[in-house]
């Protein structure tokens, strides 16, 4: 297990992560000669020369701030602790709300109603499963039903990891050997796939750049993943800027891209092929895939999506750290999936050595609103509530408790802080409904 320190030995803040923050996402914006001049070999993408005006949002908060407002927030990640707000929210009387009713969850609705009048919200969608009993909850508000389809971005990370582990499962990979055993990639000998979906590898994440020149392919629609994954891995543009494996906590980027390469190199199929054979196939999904976006759409949520995945560009190098998209339904299948031993009815999708690997803590010590988290495969782990999360940009929550065997997932269009600033407004109230059902 690696525990981290505040900054990393280049001087690089590796903790780009928006908890904490109460400022809207910064836009980097790159100009098409910055993208052509400094993009990955083989990747020069037309599309991205003509469209691209701005990369996803990423922050670069220094890991011993303790004022929320003195740091930007990131383009693609959560961390599983209880978010601050910018006004801490009034402790709603949940317990007392449930005692009351028949159905506790009587008093989430009034939570969110007023939440999405106050911030001006198109809707939200939140659903609840347990582990014994299924969906025991869902609801929607304004424009937002059980057929809408949202883009998740970070929230991508869980299913992204569960894919290598499920490679791991089948026996086609190793996740604790070198990258280079399986791809004969050159560059960095020691890199592991668990450090690449831990955000341990010692490459480049989010901060300080979110395009980070040398890594540009992960935006690039016209790449393909496998030759994207290869240059980031092996350009010799970062080796000024790439640190030992296991020496510091640098989160999202490049390295996700890597994974999927790996991926589909150890399984001989494609992305998509993989998120449908492991995922859709197993747990009857009906709309969960894969894109890359944000060349195209880039920072806020593009309202030009509008539930519709046909407006997105086809692509061969899908965005593997943050390019999901899904309904509420095929999303709580998957939290269903991780508290029932990684099934999803008779199918067996993970083993549940495979679900401790990506619950537990990996790396430690990442301090956050004053006191210290962990990240596992794709989840942040917050040991004081006993809550796990894999929250988005895009303000999607989705949180595990696994002590008690319940999970939910919240989904606004929007922003982190909007949505994570909700969710700690229904963490109790979901745990004292579910609670009070059984």
């Amino acid at each position: 297990m690696l525990e981290v320190a505040a900054v990393d030995s280049v001087g690089i803040n590796p903790f780009t992560y928006p908890y904490g923050m109460k400022t809207q996402y910064p836009v980097v914006l790159i100009t098409m000669a910055t993208v052509l001049a400094a993009g990955c070999s083989g990747s020069e993408d037309a599309e991205i020369t003509a469209a691209m005006s701005a990369e996803p949002t990423i922050p670069t908060p220094d890991a011993t701030v303790t004022d929320p407002a003195a740091a930007e927030p990131t383009t693609s990640v959560p961390v599983a602790s209880e978010p601050v707000a910018t006004e801490p929210p009034p402790e709603p009387e949940v317990t007392a709300a449930a005692e009351q009713t028949p159905d506790g969850f009587s008093a989430i609705g009034p939570i969110v109603d007023a939440y999405v009048a106050e911030q001006e919200l198109n809707g939200a969608g939140l659903i609840v499963v347990d582990q014994n009993n299924g969906v025991v909850y869902e609801d929607y508000w304004g424009e937002f039903s059980a057929e809408r389809v949202s883009l998740i971005a970070s929230s991508s990370k869980m299913i992204s990891a569960g894919v290598l582990l499920a490679l791991q499962d089948n026996e086609l990979i190793d996740i604790d050997a070198p990258v280079a055993d399986v791809t004969g990639w050159e560059g960095n000998p020691e890199i592991t796939s668990a450090q690449l979906v831990s955000s341990a590898s010692g490459l480049v994440g989010n901060d300080p750049d979110p395009a980070y020149p040398p890594y540009l392919c992960q935006f690039s629609t016209d790449s393909e993943l496998e030759e994207c994954g290869a240059t980031i891995f092996q350009t010799p543009g970062d080796d000024a800027d790439v640190i030992a494996p296991d020496s510091g906590f640098r989160y999202g980027g490049g390295q996700w891209q890597v994974a999927g390469a790996v991926a589909e190199i150890v399984s001989g199929k494609s992305w998509a092929e993989l998120i449908d054979e492991i995922y859709v196939e197993p747990c009857e999904l009906e709309t969960l895939g894969f894109t890359n976006h944000w060349a195209e759409y880039g920072g806020d949520y593009p309202a030009e999506f509008n539930s519709d995945p046909s407006v997105l560009t086809d692509t061969k190098n899908p965005h593997i750290g943050s390019g999901a998209y899904a309904t509420t339904g095929d999303y709580a299948k998957l939290l269903l999936m991780h508290l029932r031993g990684g099934m999803c009815g008779d199918a067996a999708v993970l083993s549940q050595e495979a679900l401790n690997t990506m619950h537990t803590a990996r790396i430690t010590g990442i301090p956050l609103d004053g006191k210290n988290v962990g990240y596992g495969m794709g989840w942040w782990i917050d040991s004081e509530p006993g809550r796990i999360s894999d929250p988005g940009v895009y303000g999607s929550v989705p949180w595990l408790d696994l002590n008690n065997g319940y999970g939910a997932y919240l989904v606004v269009e929007k922003t982190l802080p909007v949505g994570r600033n909700l969710a700690a407004q229904l963490y109790e109230p979901v745990k004292a409904a579910v609670l009070a059902g059984r």
